[in-house]
């Protein structure tokens, strides 16, 4: 065997384990590729239904938020009423009571210094 035979023989060796070589590579690879596709067709049946979940409860969460900004406004209302409420109450009858107030002291006042009870 010549030495040009000899250097074509181990350049061809080389050449079928290279592609020896990149065939497990590209085998591995599509098996790494469909484990993948699985995990992703996985995800997709689980995040669907959950992604609809979601939206349901959003809705639901949406239509609670708008009950509860109508309670406020009522509540705020009835605050407005109470306080109005209160206001004319402390109007009507603060002034006779602390005039109902001061008789009463005066009074007792003066019976005390008419019995002598100073």
């Amino acid at each position: 065997m010549s030495p040009t035979e000899l250097a074509a023989t181990v350049a061809s060796m080389a050449f079928a384990m290279l592609v020896v070589g990149l065939l497990l590579l590209i085998g591995s690879a599509i098996r790494t590729l469909s484990s993948v596709r699985g995990a992703v067709d996985d995800v997709r049946r689980t995040a669907v239904p959950l992604i609809s979940d979601i939206h349901l409860a959003v809705r639901q969460a949406n239509g609670d938020l708008v009950k509860v900004e109508s309670i406020l406004e009522r509540t705020e209302s009835i605050k407005g009423t109470v306080d109005s409420a209160s206001q004319l109450a402390v109007a009507a009858f603060a002034t006779p009571l602390i005039k109902v107030a001061a008789i009463t002291t005066g009074l007792n006042r003066a019976a005390r210094r008419l019995s002598g009870k100073t």
